[in-house]
């Protein structure tokens, strides 16, 4: 289905969850008030909806949370989800630290592709950020992944004054592994909006300085918005999501639904259309009209760069990630 601005919409983002097993401070600090769990949706509830969804064209479906594999039925919800007629793809975005666990089960679900988020490899830097020492267990996560065949993209946020340089090391992971690492601008939304990020414009810049030419990769990487680089002798590529610095609202294909049934059709604005009510009644049709809504009410273009004119006040676990 396309919007009023002829943009496909193909690609949804689930999330199953508010809860996370690591309490990053740009995301999630510690005092953070979660949802009754009555207020998530069910498994089948989801599933409902993305039978909805499908029909109107919705084709690619990425899971998140919160974290979603703190919930105990996620691999069963992949599993169900890649059995919708129509969706022809399902991913999930993961912190890593249930991976090891987890990774086997959701190769058997037929899940078609991780992105894992990893700010640092630094271990004292990692549990100055999320509050916990599980960096060896993500490590062994996105090894355990790549050797099963998942395929891997390494999701990295630059903040000043707390991982700037983090960029060095979190890059070698394409040179080790034929993953993607991802640089992915702050959006200035909720806590994020405490933090200064730094602009990708000046993170490819230093990536050149340091491993020399970084050459345009147009091959196709997945449903997202990111720039692809080739590096001689990287055997995966690096991207980068520019959402304040590299604008790309033109080819936005996604809408997104929140645990509890909201479905929001920008980051930016606090503008949500609910589907709970509906789906709760077992209201299909309801249920495919707000869909639809969704779809047509998305706007032109964020405006994450004039602070004013940002109305989303919830966090992005709140929404999802």
């Amino acid at each position: 289905m396309k919007d009023t601005y002829e943009r496909e919409i193909d690609y949804m983002r689930l999330s199953i969850t508010d809860r996370c097993n690591l309490r990053c401070r740009y995301c999630m600090p510690d005092g953070i008030e979660l949802l009754p769990r009555d207020e998530i949706l069910t498994l089948d509830e989801i599933e409902l909806i993305c039978k909805e969804a499908a029909a109107l064209g919705i084709h690619k479906l990425k899971i998140t949370g919160g974290e979603p594999l703190v919930r105990k039925d996620c691999v069963s919800l992949v599993h169900s989800l890649k059995r919708i007629p129509g969706i022809t793809q399902v991913t999930l975005t993961t912190n890593g630290v249930l991976l090891p666990e987890y990774a086997g089960d959701l190769k058997k679900a037929g899940i078609d592709g991780i992105n894992v988020s990893l700010d640092t490899l630094d271990q004292e830097n990692y549990r100055e950020i999320t509050g916990f020492d599980a960096l060896p267990a993500v490590l062994k996560g996105i090894a355990q992944s790549q050797e099963l065949g998942i395929r891997i993209k390494v999701n990295t946020v630059l903040q000043r004054d707390m991982n700037e340089e983090a960029w060095k090391s979190i890059a070698r992971l394409a040179e080790i592994y034929p993953l993607d690492v991802r640089f992915i601008e702050m959006m200035p939304i909720g806590h994020g909006k405490s933090y200064e990020t730094i602009a990708n414009t000046v993170v490819l810049e230093k990536i050149k300085e340091k491993f020399g030419a970084a050459i345009r990769d147009e091959s196709l990487h997945g449903n997202g918005p990111a720039i692809y680089y080739k590096i001689a002798g990287f055997r995966g590529s690096i991207g980068f999501i520019s959402a304040i610095h590299g604008k790309f609202c033109s080819k936005c294909n996604r809408i997104r639904l929140t645990s509890t049934g909201q479905l929001k059709p920008c980051l930016c604005f606090g503008e949500s259309i609910s589907v709970k009510e509906a789906v709760r009644l077992g209201d299909r049709a309801k249920v495919r009209r707000q869909i639809e809504k969704a779809i047509i009410h998305k706007p032109g273009m964020h405006q994450f760069e004039q602070e004013a004119a940002i109305t989303e006040k919830k966090d992005m676990r709140q929404i999802g990630g």
